[in-house]
């Protein structure tokens, strides 16, 4: 994990505060970096995620899909007749 701590020196226990801060308020989410910034009482955190990957959905003969693997025969029937159209 990357840390960059700025206008100031903060001690391991309040790093490790800061990251289990940023675990309870963004669950599901890994912290790959973290910029503190010190200005007297006041400290501004930023973290930094790793990126997710983003599978694109559609929406093909009413459902929401992502890809064709749960479809019966009768369903990837009607995906292959269906009509495509062009944007002029």
């Amino acid at each position: 994990m990357n840390v960059n701590v700025t206008g100031g020196e903060i001690s391991n226990e309040e790093l490790e505060a800061y990251i289990r801060h940023g675990e309870e308020n963004y669950p599901g989410k890994k912290i790959v970096g973290i910029d503190i910034a010190l200005d007297g009482d006041f400290v501004d955190l930023n973290y930094y995620f790793e990126s997710v990957p983003f599978d694109r959905i559609r929406r093909i003969t009413g459902y929401l899909v992502g890809t064709l693997d749960r479809f019966n025969d009768a369903k990837r029937a009607e995906v292959m007749d269906r009509v495509k159209h062009g944007s002029c």
